[in-house]
């Protein structure tokens, strides 16, 4: 079985040293909850859906030292549960920086181990890294100065479902920016943080990611 869910982030500008502000004509096609086969529902029911493989966001932004990159899944989910570690999903963030848009340089890929509730994380194709390997809800660092952490995070999303389907349905805006439907929901996420100068070749970055379940 394979399946496979594609986001692209287009960050139109140059990382160079100094302050860099990102154009406003950029491209974001990040979000995306309940679309892996069978789960169509909106539910926190995480039964029967293959929800490990369901990619919810993925954010891409940075500051003055760092480039951070992260994929989110298995959400949202409620907070007693714990987080989704599949090890035969394969999930890759794929970063592109070397002017040509569809070119891979950096197909960075993650997965989980088979130790139970808390295994281990496993990424490989990190920029100038070696094959990183640690447990995961921990700060995990290579030689290199590029941070790993994965974890169940509080879902940052923000979204009034119920305002989306009242404007459809009258023709009017509707929504109410105190109902957002992922309050207090979690999601497992993975969250690298890349120094500037393993990525940076004075060309905009393309952003995207996937998954794959890879046995059935």
């Amino acid at each position: 079985m394979f399946i496979q869910h594609v986001f692209r982030v287009a960050l139109p500008c140059s990382l160079m040293a100094g302050a860099v502000g990102f154009a406003a004509h950029q491209a974001l096609e990040a979000a995306d909850h309940f679309d892996p086969p069978a789960r169509t529902g909106s539910d926190t029911n995480t039964v029967g859906f293959d929800v490990a493989a369901d990619i919810a966001d993925l954010y891409a932004f940075h500051d003055a030292d760092n480039v951070y990159l992260s994929i989110g899944f298995g959400g949202p989910s409620a907070t007693n549960l714990p987080g989704f570690y599949d090890p035969d999903v394969l999930y890759t963030i794929n970063v592109s920086n070397s002017g040509t848009r569809t070119d891979v340089e950096f197909p960075i890929e993650i997965r989980f181990g088979r130790d139970g509730v808390n295994p281990g994380i496993e990424v490989r194709n990190l920029p100038g890294a070696t094959l990183l390997r640690g447990p995961v809800e921990r700060n995990l660092t290579t030689a290199n100065g590029i941070m790993v952490r994965a974890g169940v995070f509080d879902d940052p999303f923000f979204f009034d479902p119920q305002g989306l389907r009242d404007s459809r349905a009258t023709g009017n805006l509707s929504f109410n920016n105190t109902r957002n439907r992922f309050a207090n929901l979690n999601s497992t996420f993975v969250v690298i943080a890349i120094p500037r100068r393993l990525l940076d070749q004075g060309q905009p970055l393309d952003i995207w990611s996937t998954s794959a379940r890879i046995r059935s």
